[in-house]
């Protein structure tokens, strides 16, 4: 079964969502950006979320983490949380 590492950030709004992006596009840290904005509670581990398999994640989140490439920050991606910002850290088959 295919695993992944991620982290990701959670916003109200796909507007905020570009902002964030552009600021982590100019060299600030995912991470710092994550806990000072995410809604999420991984948002205090700098939006870290670990090792999760295929399947647990709502299907947008597992479209862009099981396909997009890796260490790359991909959004805004819409579910029905919000926007999200996602950076698959690894991923194993």
């Amino acid at each position: 079964m295919k695993s992944a590492t991620a982290r990701h950030l959670l916003v109200d709004s796909e507007e905020l969502c570009l902002q964030l992006k552009e600021k982590i596009s100019n060299g600030e840290k995912f991470e710092d950006i994550a806990k000072e904005y995410s809604s999420c509670p991984s948002g205090s581990n700098g939006g870290d979320l670990g090792t999760f398999f295929q399947g647990q994640m709502v299907p947008e989140f597992d479209a862009v983490v099981f396909n997009e490439a890796i260490n790359v920050v991909h959004g805004p991606v819409k579910t029905d949380f919000g926007f999200h910002l996602l950076e698959t850290t690894s991923r194993r088959d």
